[in-house]
């Protein structure tokens, strides 16, 4: 089954196009990584594929998520689990860690009065909150914690729900090199998992070993899309970045410089 059938995505603002007719197609479990310059329409297309931004509405526009053109809004979102600047601006609030993780699985931001917890739920958030290792946070305020604390709780909000589908958009921004490197070992255990994941970087390094396909994204538009060791070359990256990239490798994992 294709998790993801998208087709002909047109995203527009102040009359200038910053998605331009994307098509794109991710089968169940595929693990893919994103990157491009910035500007290059990367989150655009992970929030168009979440339906937090809605493309041009034309003839031949589709997104399909599981088999399915129409959701209800609270059911998809149990059934992705997504961090990005959105999500993360939206939590920078006075609930907890553990309130932020736990209302994950209603699709809201904090509990309110109409919330039923049950201790099953409290476990599940737990749980989540000691695999990224922030169990110690839990009672803290989320608009105390650094940007690397708030990267881990969102990723723990993210997978609260188990979802099939994870849209990872620079998920560990502003983690130092040890956490970065735990934070990446937790996105290859969910990769080990079966899920699908979509993971949106500027960093090589941050492309877990599981990650076999990357899409390359250029002026709004899929400039390149195959696997690993084709498009982590120093000749695609140059030609895209507009500037001489070197490339490494070791262990599975990559860097670049220039």
């Amino acid at each position: 089954m294709n998790v993801i059938e998208l087709r002909h995505a047109s995203v527009r603002r102040d009359g200038e196009y910053i998605l331009k007719d994307v098509s794109l197609t991710v089968a169940e479990g595929e693990k893919i990584a994103i990157i491009g310059p910035n500007g290059a329409g990367k989150s655009t297309l992970i929030n168009v594929i979440a339906r937090n931004t809605y493309p041009l509405r034309t003839d031949d526009y589709c997104l399909a998520l599981f088999g399915e053109e129409r959701w209800r809004v609270e059911q998809l979102k149990k059934k992705i689990g997504i961090v990005n600047h959105t999500l993360s601006w939206y939590t920078n609030t006075k609930y907890t860690v553990f309130d932020i993780v736990l209302s994950g699985l209603y699709a809201a931001i904090g509990l309110d009065f109409h919330h039923v917890v049950s201790e099953d739920d409290k476990e599940r958030c737990s749980a989540e909150l000691r695999r990224v290792g922030i169990w110690h946070l839990r009672d803290k305020a989320m608009n105390t914690l650094s940007s690397g604390e708030r990267s881990r709780a969102l990723l723990a909000r993210a997978a609260i729900t188990d979802p099939p589908l994870m849209l990872l958009d620079e998920a560990s921004n502003a983690l130092d090199f040890p956490s970065r490197s735990d934070l990446r070992r937790t996105i290859s255990a969910y990769a080990t998992e079966g899920k699908t994941i979509l993971l949106v970087t500027h960093e090589l390094a941050e492309i877990i070993p599981e990650i076999d396909r990357i899409i390359v994204m250029k002026d709004g538009c899929i400039f390149a899309d195959g696997p690993k060791e084709e498009i982590l070359t120093e000749t695609l990256l140059s030609e895209v970045y507009g500037q001489r990239i070197y490339v490494d490798s070791r262990d599975g994992l990559y860097s670049a410089w220039c």
